[in-house]
Parts: structure tokens; sequence; C-alpha cells
């Protein structure tokens, strides 16, 4: 199982959290803290895989664990924390053992490549101002912390006819004025992308 998929940048600030295992925010809010003091300090050599945070790591802790799992199995306590990291963004996710680590790494892959084709060049403020695309380019692939799909086509495919049938509808309420939020918000801000185009991958 997946617990979470996170997203944030070289300062810290959060762009995706996505929870599938229900905790309190304050201990989100520590535990990303704690995920980006970990990933910022790795060396651009270092591996993908990275050590649990001491609020996860501290099995002493009892009212960590079962705040974390309280409506999971204990099967289901995380246990593998990996990331890559593309320019200006992190990505991270956050998994059981019963998960394949490398499947992951190549998960997260598909997921950029997803968001890179909906946004044509992604950069870090396309997830800003597009926020609703990129939760739903997630939900394509990952639903209640299972992956469901990692066809990058059939994922484009399936956020591209949910954006349609979102603007179709706020079209018709607005008496055929169009619009939405999902359109052309952002467009031609900050156009270089977080990759460069060519799905550069810094290595980590």
């Amino acid at each position: 199982m997946i617990n979470a998929v996170l997203v944030f940048n070289n300062n810290g600030q959060p762009r995706l959290t996505k929870f599938y295992t229900q905790i309190d925010v304050p201990l989100q809010q520590r535990l990303i803290s704690q995920i980006f003091s970990l990933v910022s300090t790795r060396a651009s050599t270092a591996c993908n895989f990275l050590p649990l945070p001491p609020l996860l790591a501290n099995a002493s802790s009892s009212n960590t664990r079962s705040t974390w799992s309280h409506t999971a199995p204990s099967s289901s306590e995380p246990l593998t924390l990996l990331y890559r990291h593309y320019a200006t963004l992190y990505f991270i996710i956050i998994s059981d053992s019963l998960e394949s680590p490398l499947g992951l790494l190549d998960l997260i892959q598909v997921f950029v490549q997803a968001l890179d084709q909906l946004f044509e060049n992604v950069c870090e403020l396309d997830l800003i101002f597009n926020f609703e695309m990129l939760h739903a380019t997630l939900e394509e692939m990952i639903v209640g912390g299972c992956v469901v799909e990692t066809d990058l086509a059939r994922i484009v495919k399936g956020v591209r006819e949910q954006t349609r049938a979102v603007k179709g509808d706020k079209g018709r309420d607005r008496g055929g004025a169009g619009g939405g939020m999902l359109g052309n918000v952002g467009m031609g801000i900050g156009r270089g992308g977080f990759m460069g185009g060519d799905l550069v991958w810094s290595g980590r």
C-alpha cells in the first residue's frame, strides 16, 4: 500500500500532499518537514531511498505509530521512503513493504511524464495554478493507496476527458460563456518548465 505521495519545492513548500492513511494534520506537517530535511541535504550522487524520518523511525513511539495506522492494518505501516528530484521539485512516495521500490520509482517517472504532456513542458507554476489537474492525474494512477494505472497514454487521456467534462459543465453553468479553472491559467508563465522540455532527471 502507498501511504502518501508528496511534492514540494527546493524551499520545502508543499505543492501536493496526498495521504492515503489518515493521520492528523499537525503530524502531516511535522512529517513533511522532517522528510524535507532529509532530501534537501542529500548529495546528487546519493541513492533514491531515504532512511525513515525520526517521526516514523522511532519504533518506541507507540503514539506516533498508532496515530499513523489507526485506520489501517499494522502491515500498512510505512517502511519505505523514496524520492526523485526534478529541477525545483521533489517527488516523494511513502509505502509499506508490499510495494516494489523500483516500481514506485518508475511510477514517479510516469507521473512526471504525464504532467509534462498535459501541461506541454510543465513548470512549478502550472502545479500551483492548476492544482485540480495535478490531483486528477494522481487519481488516475492511485486510488485508495493502490496503483490502478501505469500506462502513460491512458492516464493522459483520462485526465483530458475529465478536464473537458469539467469545462463543459462550467460553460453550461455560465450560459455558454466557457472558461473553467483548468484551461489556460498560468499559460506562458515560467514556460521554461522544471523538466527543461526533455524530462531531465537530476539523477536523484
